[in-house]
């Protein structure tokens, strides 16, 4: 027999109700409940990302990382906050002080946002909203946002050049990770985050979507401006970029709103492409959905992890290059064949019913959307080897002309 799901906030809201408080005093506390926890949660919680990112780092590069402060290192973040609170508050002179001081709060909001629509398990989320993946696109763009205030009211032209380098690189990699979201909806026929998941429950979207799969992976590294897109603070050309004149905890509110951004984009992968809370037991115990969530989520934040401590900063020209020319393109044709195949699978019968949870029921459509998948991918791998043979060419032949070109009049006599 299945145990009914049981959310504590509700049963909170029920307690008061019955010891004399009125239904709108119990509905506020248990909203206030549900803000402050999904609030804290992602605040604490980048304490211990920081240390988990200095430490992967350091094995990835051979060193140790922080093994002083506390256990493991484990309290040299809270030695990091502290100093970074009793740091001088410095606004720069001829700065828009409202917008200036602003801008790090706006930040910081507009990834805790994006933890309202999260589910958690099947019994907790914030607000399961109807077009929650809307939301978490619309929201997604505010940080941008934030640093475009934080860039032009520095009065700084290296901050305004940062700032610049956003609009350029976040909007643009917005592009194919909406275009590539769009194939998890014609799947699952909603925008509900928690929707999104409970179609996951007979068969993970990473085996019928790998190719939307791995865009929004990318398009979400350069979005939290992680390596190998890390051009927005590119010390090398722009003195740090954007942030250059902040100081104290309006500097430690961007770079802790970078670590939370980069820890939520993985937690969304882990919802929108390897089933989220789903897994065995989990509808029974949602506890259990939770972890089941964090393991995903952790898995995939390592990898990025370790990519970032590995690959170099690629320059701004190729990276722009990359998108507009690459995975814009690739986006809106994995788009077409997935809708093409979705609607064929549909009208042969071979689509699953609407709320099957039998992995076999999914398996036909899975495997037909994977093969056509790994068409595509094919079809980009010969592309480029055919284009990388024509650049081939076309340098050697430069190269001997060059050679003919130099060679001495007479110098065959």
């Amino acid at each position: 027999m299945e145990q009914a799901c049981i959310n504590p906030i509700e049963t909170l809201a029920a307690c008061l109700i019955s010891a004399g408080a009125t239904a709108e005093l119990a509905s506020f506390v248990q909203i206030l409940i549900g803000v402050l926890l999904i609030s804290a949660f992602p605040l604490v919680l980048v304490i211990l990302l920081i240390w988990v990112e200095r430490k992967v780092a350091a094995r990835v590069q051979d060193r140790l990382g922080p093994n002083r402060v506390g256990p493991y290192g484990l309290l040299q973040n809270v030695a990091d906050a502290v100093k970074l609170i009793l740091k001088e508050d410095i606004t720069p002179a001829g700065a828009d002080r409202v917008i200036y001081n602003a801008a790090p709060i706006v930040a910081m909001l507009s990834v805790l946002l994006i933890w309202a629509v999260v589910p958690f398990s099947p019994a907790h989320i914030g607000a399961d909203l109807s077009i929650g993946l809307l939301y978490f696109v619309a929201i997604s763009s505010i940080g941008t946002l934030a640093i475009m205030m934080a860039g032009w009211a520095s009065n700084n032209k290296y901050a305004l050049l940062g700032a610049f380098r956003v609009v350029a690189q976040l909007v643009s990699y917005e592009v194919p990770m909406v275009v590539a979201l769009l194939v998890p909806v014609l799947l699952a026929g909603t925008l509900s985050m928690q929707a999104l998941v409970r179609a996951q429950i007979g068969m993970w979207f990473i085996v019928p979507c790998l190719v939307s799969a791995i865009i929004f992976y990318i398009s979400n590294l350069a979005e939290t401006g992680r390596a190998p897109f890390d051009l927005i603070e590119a010390e090398s050309e722009l003195v740090a970029g954007y942030n250059i004149e902040y100081s104290g905890m309006k500097f430690g509110l961007f770079m802790a709103n970078e670590f939370m951004h980069a820890f939520t984009a993985n937690l969304l992968f882990a919802v929108l492409f390897l089933g989220g809370w789903s897994g065995p037991g989990a509808e029974q115990y949602p506890l259990l959905g939770f972890v089941y969530l964090m393991l995903k989520t952790g898995v995939v934040y390592i990898f990025s992890l370790i990519l970032r401590a590995t690959v170099p900063r690629v320059r701004i020209d190729h990276m722009m290059a990359f998108n507009w020319k690459f995975l814009v393109p690739v986006s809106i044709i994995n788009l077409l064949i997935a809708a093409l195949l979705i609607q064929i699978t549909r009208l042969f019968g071979i689509a699953p019913a609407p709320g099957e949870t039998d992995f076999v029921a999914h398996l036909p459509q899975a495997l037909i959307l994977l093969l056509g998948n790994l068409a595509l991918i094919g079809g980009i791998i010969q592309a480029l080897r055919s284009s990388g043979r024509r650049d081939r060419l076309a340098e050697q032949a430069r190269s001997r002309a060059d050679e003919t070109a130099i060679i001495p009049a007479g110098s065959g006599d």
